[in-house]
């Protein structure tokens, strides 16, 4: 492969100016950069084709930003636009992305520290995914690293690579093995179900550090054919890990990784529904509910 060189502060780039490197991929990587006209801050996300297996990352590319496009939610990562640079004014040889610059921190690199939070951060990601189902989308990656909280408050979910329309089976095995759901390791319809499993996996960590079993028989490489749905472990209960979670949120993160699809909450709005009666049970400082603003995972 062909060895890639960055772009360095003060350079330019599709006709921006380049202020820094913020992230990298497989084969893209992603600077802050400003507007040279309009001085506005936004996220580059340069994507390269050096061989011709390198195409799925264009091609991946172009769906996200038809996928952003057709999403509205302040929930979720907004693209304003794709520029394509054309070999032999044929094929196209990279292309950029120009994202809305989400000025925050994962919740992976720096999760909750009280239920108030946690609690809120899971509303506004269940409302963003949501959104993302009612376009007719599955993000189909939800986890910690996806969920980047700014220093408002808001969350917003990124990344919408893996995201695709409702009832895709895909060729290849795509997913995050910590949080990966059945039927994407063994290639059935991705649909709104898949995102609750993600969804309910990331909470799982979150509040207990800690990793449901998945489906991935070797977690070192998501290629790997997966266990039988049958040999899933069940989780651990959160409350067993952290006897401050409430009950009733600990039994929502239980069905939300039913192995079974049929067998999890049947939307996305239900989800955010029970989330709603657990931080209001919060709020109004319900006997089960109710929690100091001791760690999440202290006693995990």
């Amino acid at each position: 492969m062909k060895h890639y060189t960055p772009a360095k502060p003060g350079t330019k780039l599709a006709g921006f100016h380049v202020l820094g490197e913020i992230g990298r991929g497989a084969a893209s990587t992603i600077y802050l950069v400003q507007d040279q006209k309009n001085k506005q801050i936004w996220a580059l996300k340069h994507v390269r084709k050096d061989g011709p297996k390198d195409q799925r990352f264009l091609d991946q590319a172009i769906a996200e930003y038809e996928v952003a496009g057709k999403i509205d939610s302040e929930h979720v990562r907004g693209i304003d636009r794709v520029i394509k640079s054309r070999q032999k004014l044929i094929s196209i040889k990279e292309l950029f992305l120009v994202m809305e610059y989400v000025d925050g921190v994962s919740v992976e690199l720096h999760p909750p520290t009280t239920f108030e939070q946690a609690l809120d951060i899971f509303l506004q990601t269940a409302r963003g995914l949501s959104d993302i189902h009612s376009a007719g989308f599955v993000h189909a990656d939800m986890k910690p690293n996806n969920v980047v909280i700014c220093e408002d408050g808001t969350v917003k979910i990124i990344d919408l690579g893996q995201a695709c329309p409702i009832g895709t089976v895909k060729e290849r095995i795509q997913g995050t093995p910590d949080y990966i759901a059945p039927e994407q390791v063994h290639r059935r319809q991705i649909t709104p179900k898949t995102d609750i499993y993600n969804f309910g996996a990331t909470m799982y960590w979150v509040l207990t550090q800690q990793h449901i079993p998945t489906a991935m028989s070797n977690k070192s490489d998501s290629l790997v054919q997966g266990v039988d749905d049958s040999l899933i472990e069940r989780p651990t209960p959160a409350i067993e890990l952290n006897p401050r979670v409430p009950k009733a949120l600990s039994d929502l993160i239980n069905h939300c990784v039913e192995v079974d699809p049929d067998k999890r909450p049947m939307s996305m709005a239900k989800v955010v529904e029970i989330l709603e009666s657990v931080h209001n049970g919060l709020a109004d400082g319900d006997d089960e509910a109710a929690l100091d603003d001791s760690s999440v995972s202290e006693s995990a």
